[in-house]
């Protein structure tokens, strides 16, 4: 560290003049703790500045809350993604949440967890689809069972349901 270094950084720390800090420094031989020592010694070394600290708590104006901003975020125009998310959070909570009914003439047949039914669904859907559809001409329903999301659900079975019957009918009508 050069001479005028030594003296710039002893000022700022002794808190005295370049004056006082170059002389200090000559008398020490350019040895800082020397300086430092002599300074003290010749009470000339300076209070620090003042420092208050407090555990008092202080509103922030910029503060945001985080709960805020996300809620912000969520309110603000939709894009794909988050769109998307939710759709795949309100299709897991109802395959959690649901049983898969099958009925006729108001007993159960048998009743599936609805995970285990969209399984199921996804390898074997060429031959449960048929067989469902096949099955609705005998007066079989389907119905989910569980939270509220499945009234939506189950007016759809019931109108596939209803179909069916109607085409029961016209063809009763139309062999008599």
């Amino acid at each position: 560290m050069e001479k005028l270094e030594k003296v710039e950084l002893l000022r700022e720390k002794a808190n005295v003049t370049y004056e006082e800090a170059r002389s200090a420094l000559e008398e020490a031989d350019w040895d800082m703790l020397d300086a430092m020592v002599l300074l003290e010694r010749e009470g000339k070394v300076g209070e620090p500045g003042p420092a208050a600290y407090s555990t008092e708590y202080e509103e922030q104006k910029d503060y945001i809350r985080v709960r805020d901003k996300v809620e912000e975020q969520e309110n603000s125009a939709p894009n794909f993604g988050r769109t998307l998310g939710k759709a795949v959070r309100v299709f897991i909570h109802f395959l959690k949440h649901t049983v898969f009914l099958v009925k006729k003439d108001e007993d159960t047949l048998f009743q599936l967890p609805t995970i285990v039914f969209a399984i199921l669904l996804a390898f074997f859907w060429e031959a449960i689809v048929p067989v469902m559809i096949i099955a609705l001409f005998f007066g079989v329903r389907y119905a989910f069972d569980g939270t509220e999301s499945v009234k939506r659900a189950n007016r759809v079975l019931d109108s596939a349901g209803e179909f069916a019957d109607n085409i029961i009918d016209e063809f009763s009508n139309e062999e008599n």
